[in-house]
């Protein structure tokens, strides 16, 4: 399958929208704590009650890719669109240079993956690899040292990609969604790449 991987602006959002994001969740990482954290901690994967996770759709106030433009300054952003024959198949977007994006840590050498996502149908064929490589290729040029990317422990398959593109879990943040009571049982892992 030929993928072509195309910077875009942020009126072509719509078309990157339409890209499901959603997945299968029917197993999570259990985040053990080991002797109150002093010895660090274990993930355990843990089969769950299958159900159905769509970012795109968790928090009312935010619904997509769509509104991102509403809630932050978007104009240092790099938005990819990966076409197969003209079809969006997968998108990526990177926060770069954006006060309000309390990820950035108020640096200009941090970029964050903000986004990204693969068509269903093509899940699995190198097409995430291909977007990955090429977002952090992108934060490079503009003189970031690291990548940093957000899932939580209900996204096995993201966890395993993000380790496979050479990403080192940072961070656990086991209450860091308390304050949604959507996604408040849910535990936030931070994953770092060096530029």
């Amino acid at each position: 399958m030929l993928i072509e991987i195309r910077e875009v602006k942020a009126d072509m959002l719509p078309v990157y929208a339409t890209i499901p994001i959603s997945f299968k969740v029917d197993s999570i990482f259990r985040v053990d704590v080991i002797d109150n954290g002093l010895g660090g901690f274990r993930l355990v994967e843990e089969k769950v009650n299958f159900y159905i996770k769509d970012y795109d759709n968790v928090i009312e106030d935010d619904k997509g890719p769509e509104d991102w433009a509403k809630h932050f300054d978007i104009s240092n952003w790099g938005i990819f669109i990966a076409f197969s024959d003209n079809r969006p198949v997968g998108g990526a977007t990177v926060a770069f240079d954006t006060p309000a994006v309390n990820m950035l840590e108020s640096r200009k050498d941090l970029a964050v993956l903000w986004d990204i996502r693969i068509h269903p149908d093509i899940r699995r064929h190198g097409i995430g690899s291909k977007l990955f490589k090429y977002s952090a290729d992108w934060a490079k040029k503009r003189g970031c040292k690291r990548f940093k990317v957000e899932t939580q422990n209900i996204n096995i398959s993201a966890c395993h990609f993000y380790a496979k593109q050479g990403c080192k879990l940072g961070a656990i943040h086991r209450y860091g969604y308390s304050n949604c009571p959507q996604v408040a049982h849910e535990a936030m892992f931070l994953w770092y790449l060096d530029l």
